[in-house]
């Protein structure tokens, strides 16, 4: 094999190489990465009844979005719930709304120290890590809120979707 031909076949492996690896680091990015944004201070209402539900964040109780997997995408979508606290924390009844109406209600559940679940937007059987919301359509998408209140109606998290 002559040196021009080697030359040739190394960079068409190069260009493909870089673009495979491109696409899957773009397809990882969209569907599974997980990044945690801090909660914001003073959160909008979600559009609705506006004496349905208080608009200032609790953060007494250490409870968060960690994150929205897959937004847009129905077979990935995931929200993680998660509880930094102490003890247990029992998130019957506790809502999670997105800016379209769209809200989950979560069954009775106990979260321990640290510990978390998933909520799907899919339709699966509900267990102590993964609950399924049960919805045909993708739920979130890039630059929404993702917010959490609890039985009350008390605005407890905020999440931006990516």
């Amino acid at each position: 094999m002559d040196k021009r031909k080697l030359i040739q076949y190394l960079l068409l492996n190069a260009l493909v190489s870089a673009t495979v690896t491109g696409g899957m680091l773009f397809w990882y990015d969209r569907n599974y990465r997980s990044i945690t944004q801090p909660a914001v201070a003073q959160a909008t209402l979600v559009s609705g009844n506006p004496a349905s539900a208080n608009t200032t964040l609790q953060t007494d109780i250490p409870v968060k979005i960690s994150s929205v997997i897959g937004a847009g995408v129905l077979a990935s979508e995931i929200v993680v719930v998660k509880f930094e606290g102490a003890g247990e924390l029992d998130l019957a009844s506790w809502q999670l709304k997105d800016e379209n109406g769209n809200t989950f209600s979560f069954p009775k559940i106990t979260l321990y120290q640290d510990g978390a679940v998933q909520i799907h937007t899919v339709s699966g059987t509900d267990n102590v890590i993964d609950l399924y919301w049960g919805i045909g359509e993708p739920v979130w998408s890039s630059g929404e809120n993702a917010k959490l209140f609890d039985a009350q109606g008390n605005l407890r998290a905020v999440y931006r979707v990516p």
